[in-house]
């Protein structure tokens, strides 16, 4: 109990301080919207709104983050704004809990079927493959077998960023050359760690957006070539965003979505922006569960996300 409840005060340290530059901004902005108010009315809701918006929350987001304090300063005829952060806390939290999957309280996975198979989606530039790495590193530190398929065979320097990663972490990189077929790669993967009684495997796939049919057509053809070995793969299909870029996580969220089913996200670099409010947007926009967020350079700073720890965090 000891233990557990270090490592969970280690965890909390680890987020209090890589959304430490959301935060600053987000209570700096709202002390602002609040000073010498009593009481939550109109103009402090006004200021609210934009404090939510300039924080990369999202329009829509924002505006149904408004119209939930409105309907709860409605019912009770009078809210302070000293009550203001708790109410901030429960209606945010309430929000992604629409939007999410139960939190995961630990690196275990189904136990229903062996390999579980997560396919990573996302763009060159966000994170993708150092998240794949620290993904392998959790895992492996919690037990589980791993192995990685390199189907980004797009891009030189992706194979062999993987292949680094796969040495450091300790856990086998399936790959061929540069240029081969990525569909080639995944089948690979999966029947080799199939054979070798894998707990889980995570496949790198190419980040190239301007081709929106080439990708789609890829993915699918991956996809495709998965059943062949397992049925059911793969089981995630996860996207990384790169969370200092705002609004531009958005857009490439929504370019995603278009052309391949996202079921879950993993949000990257938190620590080096006072954007972090783009995790609260996005999972409510796209009604996908965020599920790790990326809170620094460390193998260990990729967490399982939790949205009352995130929002308690943020807004505590």
């Amino acid at each position: 109990m000891a233990l557990f409840g270090l490592f969970g005060k280690k965890k909390q340290e680890t987020l209090d301080k890589g959304l430490e530059k959301t935060k600053q901004s987000v209570f700096s902005k709202l002390s602002r919207a609040i000073a010498g108010k009593s009481k939550v009315d109109d103009e402090v809701l006004d200021d609210l709104e934009e404090v939510l918006i300039t924080s990369d929350v999202g329009v829509d987001t924002t505006l149904k983050i408004i119209q939930r304090i409105e309907e709860r300063v409605a019912r009770d005829k009078y809210v302070s704004t000293s009550e203001l952060n708790e109410i901030l806390r429960d209606e945010i939290a309430s929000l992604l809990s629409e939007n999410n999957t139960d939190d995961m309280a630990d690196w275990d996975l189904p136990t229903d079927h062996r390999p579980y198979v997560i396919l990573v989606v996302g763009v060159n530039g966000v994170g993708k493959t150092t998240t794949i790495g620290k993904l392998a590193y959790q895992f492996k530190n919690a037990g589980k077998k791993v192995y990685l398929g390199a189907a980004d065979t797009f891009r030189a320097a992706a194979v062999e960023q993987l292949t680094i990663w796969g040495e450091r972490v300790g856990v086998p990189v399936i790959k061929q050359q540069q240029g081969s077929d990525p569909a080639s790669v995944a089948f690979d993967t999966l029947s080799s760690a199939k054979a070798n009684d894998a707990d889980v495997v995570i496949i790198d796939t190419a980040g190239r957006l301007h081709n929106k049919v080439g990708l789609m057509n890829e993915l699918k053809k991956i996809k495709d070539v998965m059943k062949k070995v397992l049925p059911d793969a793969p089981d995630e299909v996860l996207l990384v965003l790169d969370g200092s870029t705002g609004q531009n996580a958005f857009e490439q969220a929504r370019q995603f979505a278009a052309v391949t089913q996202i079921t879950t996200l993993a949000i990257t670099k938190l620590d080096g922006t006072a954007k972090g409010g783009v995790v609260i947007g996005i999972s409510d926009q796209l009604k996908v569960p965020v599920k790790y967020i990326g809170l620094g350079e460390g193998m260990e700073d990729l967490q399982l996300f939790n949205k009352r720890e995130f929002v308690a965090s943020l807004f505590g």
